[in-house]
This record gives structure tokens, C-alpha cells and sequence, in this order.
């Protein structure tokens, strides 16, 4: 519902656009690396190809269980190229990043037209790889599961940024702005959820899918749906080792988490277990700042076009550090 062209604008311009404000920080952002590296994580497939949609129908079709909007609803394996803008706003946006890992079912995806500074970061994870000793888990179309392992990639950074497809970086970022003292950086409000949480009807609506895994996942740490924090929808940092110890002590909740081959009500969010037991353990640091753009799903649809670019033009100003574009 918008041109490429203008999400080229809002990650590629902001630069730009605060040319004179951002000048030194730029520079500094460039030679600055922080005292332990830090990775990024995307995790990528094309589902546009006839051999996963195929694959997809096939297991589908073995389900036992009728599957909800959010498990089966092409979007969800769409590809429109939001990876290479993404890529792009690493390189531009963070170029202290080490390496780039990119977890991809089978094939990867194009990358010829990226500069080659940028391709040297880039390496390729299997499914394979990461869900070693679950393989009955495999074929999965599932993020919340590939979510649940992406830490097992071998070499990655205990400090690591979790990016999806749709999440771009739109302003220079500094390691601080993700880690403080080894801490992760968390952007969202708290909430209070007990209703919906107790709304028998919640579970059938896609709208408050990622709600209610957000509340599973806030149970696993102790958090009640009463208070729990909602990361907002930006790039995600992560420790590893929070990660492995979620693995640890709730490996029954982990494994169901890893065998579902399609998204589930009852499952949890990977991240969002993630905060909530480094908030609990005192290791996490809440950021109040309101640094991202969230453009939804649907948003541009029956109204005016400059109202949609609008709201991209807005992850160019000043402070604005993410963007997120939903079904680009």
C-alpha cells in the first residue's frame, strides 16, 4: 500500500534528514565497538515458492486440530524483499555488528545486490542446525518454535539482536541504545491483561494472538497477566544465556513450544519469556523512551496514500531509531 521508494526514504534518508543534528554521532557510531561483540539474528523463508507452499498444505493437511488465523494465513511466510531493507539498515544504522546470521529453512535468500562489506557479515543457519536433537519438530512454520531455539546457533554472540524481516533500523544506533552493562535495552509499556486473559473468546480472535502468547510467556517468569511488560514491536536485544537457562528450567513448556509445526494460542513468545526473566532477575534495563514507528497491518488501506507516507516520513525525525512495516 506504499512504494518502495518510500520505505527507501524513511530508513535510508533519515540519515540525511538529521545530517547536521546526528553529524558527530554518526562518525562515532562507525568506530564505536562494544567491549563484547554483538551478533544480529534474522530468521527468513520465502513461502511465495511453490515448493513450500506445497509443503505447507501437505502438513497442514495432517494437523488433528483445526488451525487458527495466525497459524495458517499465507502473510505469515510472505516475501516482498523486506530483508534486503532490513540488511540495509544494519549496515547503515549499526555497522559495529559483527555478524549477521540469517536462520532459513532451506534456500537463502538473494543477496547478490548487497554491497560486499555487508555480504562478508552475512552467514546462513539451517533449520537443521538449531533444532539438532529435535528434528520430528522439522519441517516447522512456526516462529514462535524457531524463535525458541535461534539461541543454539553455534557462534552466536552471548549479546545479540533479534530482528524480524519487517523491523528496520531508521537512525544511527549506538550498542548503548541496546545494552547497558551486558543488560538488554527493553522498549514497551507495562500492562495489565487479566481480562483478556480470562475472555474465553480471546482465543479465537487473530487480533489477540500475540497478546495472549505474550501472557504465557510473562507465567513462565513468574509475571501475572495482571502486570507484564509488552515489548514493543522493534529490534529485540537478547542474551544467549537467559535464553539457554529458559531452556533449562522450563524445558516441558520449551519442547511443546518447539513441536508445534504451526503457531498456537497456547504456545509462549520466545522474546517475551526472555524479558520477563531478565526483568525478574534484575538484568534487564527499561528504556522510556518512544523511539519506533509501528505501522500495521492494514493501516494504509481506505485512506489517502499521504497519510500512510505520513507515518513512514515520521522515521525520519529526530529520535526515532526503529520501523516497523507489517505485510510490506
Amino acid at each position: 500500500f506504499f512504494s518502495r521508494f518510500t520505505l527507501h526514504f524513511a530508513i535510508c534518508s533519515a540519515k540525511s534528514q538529521q545530517e547536521q543534528s546526528e553529524e558527530g554521532r554518526r562518525e562515532t557510531v562507525t568506530q564505536l565497538h562494544p567491549l563484547q561483540p554483538i551478533d544480529a539474528v534474522l530468521p527468513w523463508v520465502d513461502g511465495n515458492t511453490v515448493a513450500h507452499r506445497r509443503l505447507r498444505a501437505q502438513y497442514m493437511a495432517q494437523e488433528g486440530l483445526p488451525l487458527g488465523e495466525n497459524a495458517r494465513n499465507p502473510h505469515r511466510w510472505e516475501s516482498s524483499g523486506e530483508i534486503t531493507f532490513c540488511l540495509h539498515s544494519i549496515h547503515n544504522h549499526a555497522p559495529w555488528v559483527r555478524i549477521i546470521w540469517i536462520i532459513v529453512d532451506r534456500d537463502p535468500p538473494p543477496l547478490d545486490s548487497l554491497p560486499a562489506a555487508l555480504r562478508a557479515k552475512v552467514r546462513i543457519v539451517t533449520h537443521d542446525t538449531i533444532f539438532a536433537g529435535y528434528a520430528n519438530a522439522l519441517p516447522t512454520f512456526n516462529s514462535l518454535a524457531i524463535e525458541t531455539v535461534m539461541w543454539r546457533i553455534k557462534g552466536l554472540s552471548e549479546q545479540f539482536l533479534y530482528f524480524n524481516d519487517d523491523v528496520f533500523l531508521s537512525a544511527p544506533l549506538s550498542p548503548s541504545d541496546a545494552f547497558v552493562g551486558g543488560d538488554p535495552v527493553l522498549r514497551g509499556p507495562w500492562r495489565e491483561n487479566a481480562a483478556l486473559a480470562n475472555d474465553p473468546a480471546a482465543r479465537d480472535d487473530p487480533a489477540m494472538f500475540g497478546h495472549l502468547v505474550q501472557i504465557n510467556a510473562a507465567a513462565l517468569a513468574g509475571y501475572s497477566a495482571e502486570h507484564l511488560f509488552a515489548a514493543a514491536h522493534v529490534v529485540h536485544p537478547m542474551r544467549r544465556s537467559i535464553m539457554q537457562q529458559l531452556f533449562a528450567t522450563h524445558r516441558p513448556a520449551v519442547v511443546r513450544n518447539i513441536a508445534g509445526r504451526f503457531r498456537q494460542v497456547d504456545q509462549f513468545l520466545p522474546q517475551g519469556a526472555h524479558n520477563h526473566l531478565a526483568i525478574r532477575q534484575g538484568e534487564a534495563v527499561i528504556s522510556e523512551a518512544y523511539d519506533w514507528v509501528h505501522i500495521k497491518s492494514g493501516q494504509g488501506v481506505g485512506v489517502a496514500p499521504g497519510l500512510t507516507r505520513a507515518a513512514l516520513e515520521a522515521a525520519a525525525q529526530s529520535g526515532i531509531r526503529f520501523l516497523c512495516v507489517n505485510d510490506l
